[in-house]
């Protein structure tokens, strides 16, 4: 039976990565869905896979996770295209203004923290939020809610005929415990919206399972690794290009230390392409699936119990179903009041 996958951020780097490895593996068993911001280069994407696989199917979407409209008009378009939907690999994030810290970064290579720092960014990197149209955190939107939302809408597609799906979420190395609130659970006061989103998406997901597994419905979080993507550039955006260069051999002389520095998106997407391949009631809720690189180049998954409880897991989920809530309100509210002006005008 044909499969039908959903990638939210596919039109470049893991996500990329991630489909290419998908139709390599069974190009004529896939129904293959791109949900990206910008159609431009996800049109880009898709004249790749295609090229490498002509006989795909890879269907384009439009979504923007930041928007909550965008998320609901994408899903609906989702429902009229697909009866049912197999994976759901929840991948688009942002690190927006990432801010580094030079002085912590060289205390950090003369220290026995070096390759943490490196594989986690802790304590070199915090970021500068915004607020979206709807009102809400800019990563927490993108990363999170939108996503949420995303889930939300198309449960009658994922939840249905007995099957099992697939929910599978690219978390971090980034997520700490520390950076996170149920009480703040947008980041509003604090300075790492990045790794706080990331752990709100590791303790939805097991919330996920607590709620949807009766139902058939399985979520799970994946680490790719350091991996070099647009979004590791962008933490130092006026960087030379012959520093990055220059910086490759030393990482490359790190994953000889530790297996976390995957460096490349195929390496990085090694643990969400694992997950496409196992039965999603035999995986462990509480552990992420983390891609490691050996010294010599080998790819494998490894699972390692994520820093989460379930009494916090159960107060994000209610926290997120209230904001839902008042959102969906706002939202009908938005688009009453744009009927409203548009009769006016058609009296006028």
């Amino acid at each position: 039976m044909t499969k039908v996958v959903l990638v939210t951020g596919a039109n470049s780097g893991i996500g990329l990565a991630l489909c290419e490895r998908l139709l390599s593996h069974d190009s004529e068993g896939l129904q293959l869905c791109l949900a990206c911001r910008n159609m431009q280069r996800a049109q880009a994407a898709r004249s790749a896979l295609l090229a490498s696989h002509p006989g795909a199917q890879v269907a384009l979407l439009q979504m923007d996770t930041s928007s909550v409209s965008s998320v609901v008009a994408a899903a609906q378009e989702v429902k009229l295209r697909y009866n049912r939907l197999d994976y759901l690999y929840l991948n688009a994030g942002i690190m927006p203004n990432p801010q580094f810290d030079l002085t912590a970064f060289f205390k950090g290579l003369f220290s026995s923290r070096v390759i943490a720092m490196f594989a986690t960014g802790e304590g070199i990197l915090t970021q500068k939020d915004g607020v979206t149209a709807d009102g809400l955190q800019e990563v927490f939107t993108t990363n999170l809610f939108g996503h949420f939302l995303l889930i939300r809408e198309l449960e009658p597609i994922l939840c249905c005929d007995g099957r099992c799906s697939q929910v599978i979420w690219t978390s971090s190395s980034n997520a700490h415990r520390s950076t996170f609130t149920v009480e703040d659970m947008q980041h509003q006061g604090g300075t790492q919206p990045y790794s706080s989103s990331k752990y709100a998406s590791d303790l939805f997901s097991l919330a996920l399972n607590t709620h949807y597994n009766d139902k058939g419905l399985y979520s799970s979080v994946t680490c790719p690794g350091f991996v070099m993507t647009s979004l590791t550039y962008g933490i130092l955006p006026s960087f030379p290009a012959f520093l990055w260069t220059l910086l490759m051999p030393i990482f490359w002389l790190i994953r000889i230390l530790t297996n976390t520095f995957t460096l490349t998106p195929y390496n990085g997407a090694e643990a969400l392409f694992w997950l496409f391949k196992q039965k999603p009631e035999s995986l462990d809720p509480r552990a992420k699936y983390h891609s490691l690189t050996s010294g010599l180049g080998n790819n494998y998954t490894q699972p390692r119990k994520m820093d989460i409880d379930s009494e916090t897991s159960e107060a994000l989920y209610q926290k997120l179903l209230q904001l839902e809530g008042e959102v969906r309100r706002r939202l009908k509210e938005k688009q009453r009041d744009s009927k409203l002006v548009h009769s006016s005008a058609g009296l006028s």
